[in-house]
């Protein structure tokens, strides 16, 4: 996985620093992203307090801001730990036919199974893991979640491949009432925001402000198609997407390493 924050990208204004994303086109518009780049966010922290620090100072109207799901959860302390987990006889056994891949931890990691038992119950599990070796045969991929339910897909974490030590140990879960926390955003800061997961692989809308609600999920979730926030430690879960307006003067893009 390449790292997307390049030197030469980076730009610091009013005391915040971003980094240029390469410019994207939806519907016939032109959008440039800025990736904001954040401290480590706490658990607990608050998101309003995090918008107005990194957001506010770059945000103009018609900006739409995407926020990793991560730092909403974060914020929410809606978190798991290692040590609350006890892995069974199940999840030892069922994570050894489970598949891996390079976007996060999968099932195959016994302690995020064993959450997806405790939040799920075993026998959905069972039959998700059922259903879902039976359709790989056809090449059918992703009915284990949808069968699961549960919010099991957005559990993030007990990642030991992580730098921040505090993942190893610590699984992240969807975020609570997604549209109450971008209206808020809305109504305390006037700043349009959505809410997705994103990962190299996809996209999901997990909410929006009412202020978006004219714009189909399916052209907000395209403007970060690419997952401009990056799937590694760059600390940019915030994506600032600007319209580029035809009279502008548009800059060159820079250049993104492949990934």
């Amino acid at each position: 996985m390449s790292f997307r924050n390049q030197p030469e990208a980076r730009r610091e204004e009013n005391g915040i620093v971003y980094y240029l994303r390469s410019n994207v086109e939806v519907n016939g518009k032109e959008y440039r992203r800025y990736a904001i780049q954040t401290h480590f966010v706490q658990r607990g922290e608050s998101y309003v307090d995090l918008i107005a620090k990194y957001v506010v100072p770059l945000y103009e109207e018609g900006d739409i801001l995407s926020m990793s799901e991560k730092i909403i959860a974060m914020c929410q302390n809606n978190v798991v730990e290692k040590k609350d987990v006890k892995v069974g006889f199940w999840a030892k056994f069922l994570s050894k036919f489970a598949s891996s891949n390079n976007h996060g931890i999968a099932m195959d990691e016994p302690y995020k199974l064993q959450l997806a038992i405790n939040l799920a119950g075993l026998p959905r599990i069972l039959l998700a893991s059922f259903c879902s070796a039976v359709t790989k045969l056809f090449g059918k991929r992703g009915v284990f979640y949808k069968i699961a339910g549960h919010g099991i897909d957005g559990i993030d974490g007990f990642y030991m491949g992580s730098s921040f030590e505090i993942y190893h140990d610590l699984a992240l879960l969807n975020p609570r009432e997604p549209e109450k926390v971008c209206n808020e955003i809305y109504e305390k800061l006037g700043v349009s925001c959505q809410l997705v997961d994103a990962n190299d692989l996809s996209q999901e809308m997990f909410g929006k402000s009412d202020s978006l609600k004219d714009i189909p999920n399916e052209e907000l979730l395209a403007l970060i198609k690419d997952n401009p926030a990056g799937q590694s430690d760059e600390l940019t879960p915030l994506i600032l997407i600007k319209r580029i307006k035809e009279e502008e003067s548009v800059p060159d893009s820079v250049p993104q390493p492949a990934v």
